[in-house]
């Protein structure tokens, strides 16, 4: 048995999960998550916990019971406590501001780059002096956060040299030397 997919999920105080025709719904305080569950793979609610098992040890099956069990454990944790996402923009003149779900960055090129959030992510930019701009995006929905967060990433990617970029708070860059001293 798949040791990710076994383990049941428990349900905190306040999440509840409804299941109809392979729709797996999850509400809780930070909101409402869906997933479409395939038909083979069976979900049931005993007690405090969610149940995910598989009807046979095919590979299909296998692979796709610790996917599912993965799934609505992410959502039950969502709907909970939420995601939490930081970004750190590492450059001489890299800025970042936000109005509402328009977020707009300065990152060195010769124009600053318009990014429309969806209405799902909540985030909020600071500006300290002395440290890096920091954009933070919070969200139930862990796929999406990681999606945007991503995305927003894809505009300007760390460079090995001066790590110069987008990178997410607390990420170790894989640094290189510059060039050598001219040889005598």
């Amino acid at each position: 048995m798949s040791r990710i997919g076994k383990s049941p999920i428990a349900l905190p105080k306040g999440v509840e999960v409804n299941i109809n025709n392979g729709l797996v719904t999850v509400k809780g305080a930070k909101g409402t998550l869906s997933q479409k569950v395939d038909t083979d793979i069976n979900v049931a609610v005993e007690g405090e916990n969610v149940v995910v098992t598989r009807p046979t040890d095919q590979k299909r099956h296998r692979a796709l019971h610790g996917l599912y069990r993965s799934l609505i454990a992410n959502m039950v944790k969502g709907v909970s406590e939420g995601y939490k996402t930081e970004q750190e923009l590492v450059g001489v003149g890299y800025r970042a501001s936000n109005k509402g779900q328009l977020l707009e960055l300065s990152l060195g090129y010769s124009h600053n780059i318009t990014f429309e959030l969806p209405s799902e992510i909540k985030v909020t930019t600071t500006a300290e002096k002395g440290q890096n701009p920091k954009i933070i995006m919070e969200s139930a929905d862990k796929q999406l956060i990681g999606m945007v967060a991503a995305k927003i990433r894809s505009l300007r990617k760390p460079e090995p040299y001066k790590g110069k970029g987008i990178k997410f708070a607390g990420e170790q860059l894989r640094r290189k030397a510059g060039k050598s001293a001219s040889k005598k």
